[in-house]
């Protein structure tokens, strides 16, 4: 099977990434060309292993690693395209390496049909919303160490870092409450019922609730940097709703957590 062939696809993806990672800092246009190259390498991968489940690869955690892994590196690609920023290039390329580490240590993937409740017409846009949000608040948080661990470095440039990461906080909120939106619409339609607090949809709640304080502190004290410090303590309950409820026994009966 074609996910048997992870560390072929993976191996080379990891190399050219952290190629890109080494060299963004003098050489931007090589950096963005091996960055590029492993995306594809890993987007085929992705598109070998759809085309063989017949059906995007979202139902697993590992699956979802992989669909990160592939989703992080693109923003990432295309915001240091757009922005310049070479050392967000080798940050997001970085990131993007420890899950597809991650991954290839920890492959886990399902063959075969979808459950019932799965075979919904809002399953894929649910997963995909909460991927891609996932991934647009993970260079918001780079971005924000970036202006909060070195603020001397190129200072006068970074200010323009400020509303960049503000913008991008604001896109990825925006994909965090559809994903709840759609995953309200389908569990009405599955189970009858739009919300039921087990502990899934509890830590979902409560991570969107923590961007939506960095927003609003930043509306109140918008030249603090302090603020900025909201944003990897978010980013570590985003994780936790996403990868550490399926570890916790009160939540081993809840639909949310990955096969």
């Amino acid at each position: 099977m074609i996910w048997n062939q992870i560390v072929w696809w993976g191996v080379p993806t990891l190399a050219l990434w952290l190629a890109g990672a080494l060299t963004g800092k003098r050489w931007t246009r090589l950096a963005l060309a091996l960055s590029l190259a492993g995306w594809f390498c890993l987007g085929t991968f992705t598109a070998l292993l759809w085309r063989e489940l017949g059906r995007p690869p979202i139902r697993t955690l590992g699956e979802t690693r992989l669909l990160y892994a592939f989703v992080l590196a693109g923003l990432g690609i295309w915001t240091a395209w757009r922005s310049g920023y070479a050392w967000l290039l080798a940050a997001s390329n970085l990131l993007a390496s420890v899950f597809l580490a991650i991954l290839m240590a920890r492959p886990g993937m399902q063959a075969g049909p979808l459950m019932p409740a799965l075979q919904s017409a809002w399953f894929v846009p649910h997963v995909a919303a909460y991927i891609i949000a996932y991934a647009i608040l993970g260079v918001g948080t780079l971005m924000a160490l970036r202006q909060l661990l070195f603020p001397r470095r190129g200072s006068s440039a970074d200010t323009r870092l400020l509303p960049a990461i503000d913008a991008v906080v604001r896109l990825g909120f925006s994909f965090l409450v559809l994903g709840m939106l759609t995953g309200a619409v389908w569990a009405k339609e599955a189970w009858g019922h739009y919300w039921s607090w087990d502990p899934k949809e509890t830590w979902a709640f409560v991570t969107a609730c923590a961007y939506l304080v960095y927003l609003h502190a930043r509306v109140r004290h918008a030249r603090s940097l302090a603020v900025l410090w909201l944003l990897p303590a978010a980013f570590a309950l985003l994780l936790v709703a996403w990868l550490g409820v399926s570890f916790i026994p009160a939540a081993q009966q809840s639909v949310h957590v990955y096969s």
